[in-house]
């Protein structure tokens, strides 16, 4: 199982994998591979050491799993996505478990309508997803989304050999350019875990991620991630 050639990060669609179509023309996907049913350990962790606080802006939200873990510890949480379907299946779960968050369908290189209103956020897996042009654009949107001394929580994938995990990598020194240019004081940097849902193992270590068992935790694996702690200047 290998990309095509000509690959490009805009290839991507993550709104067709959601209606359980295909991310990728022509590659099937089992799963969602980061969907594992509840927030991410990095994310609770994150929340248990007080690093969020007033309102906060879940970017990327996907199906809203961190979203409504956030706000079951008592935060205000809006989750947004550029995927509809990802929003409606986010509304349909913080539902289910009676968990109060606001949903809605965003473009995160713009945030427009959201000026000024946020005081922390969280981006698990939104920034590794979008190309360079788009990651400055994403970084500026977010200081004009936030207040001062807001503070930004992130997770994304380090760079890659191959694959999609080259693709979509980010080195340490993209990470230290553009969130600095963009006004964020980058206040910790270091190697995390993220899970991923085992049923896509074959294909996701195809396309070059480094995968390992979670202790005690079948049906989920690990992958490594940078985690970024940043407060806006």
């Amino acid at each position: 199982m290998s990309l095509p050639e000509d690959f490009d990060l805009h290839d991507v669609d993550f709104n067709a994998l959601y209606q359980g179509g295909q991310m990728i023309e022509g590659i099937d996907l089992p799963s969602i591979p980061w969907d594992i049913g509840a927030a991410q350990p990095v994310v609770i962790e994150a929340e248990r050491a007080g690093r969020f606080y007033g309102a906060v802006l879940d970017v990327g939200c996907g199906l809203g799993e961190n979203a409504i873990h956030l706000a079951s510890q008592g935060h205000q949480v809006i989750g947004v996505d550029a995927a509809p379907t990802a929003i409606e299946q986010a509304r349909q779960r913080a539902g289910q478990r009676g968990t109060d968050v606001e949903f809605a369908v965003a473009d995160a290189t713009s945030l427009a309508g959201f000026e000024g209103r946020f005081d922390s956020v969280l981006d698990a897996a939104c920034y590794h997803c979008l190309d360079e042009d788009a990651r400055h654009a994403y970084a500026a949107a977010l200081h004009r989304a936030t207040r001062p001394d807001a503070l930004l929580n992130l997770f994304c994938f380090p760079a890659g050999i191959a694959g999609l995990a080259a693709a979509m990598g980010i080195t340490e020194e993209n990470l230290r350019t553009t969130w600095g240019k963009a006004g964020w004081d980058i206040t910790d940097l270091r190697p995390a875990k993220y899970h991923t849902n085992a049923d896509a193992r074959e294909l996701v270590a195809a396309f070059g991620f480094d995968l390992e068992p979670v202790p005690d935790e079948p049906a989920r694996l690990q992958a490594p991630v940078w985690a970024l702690q940043a407060r806006r200047a």
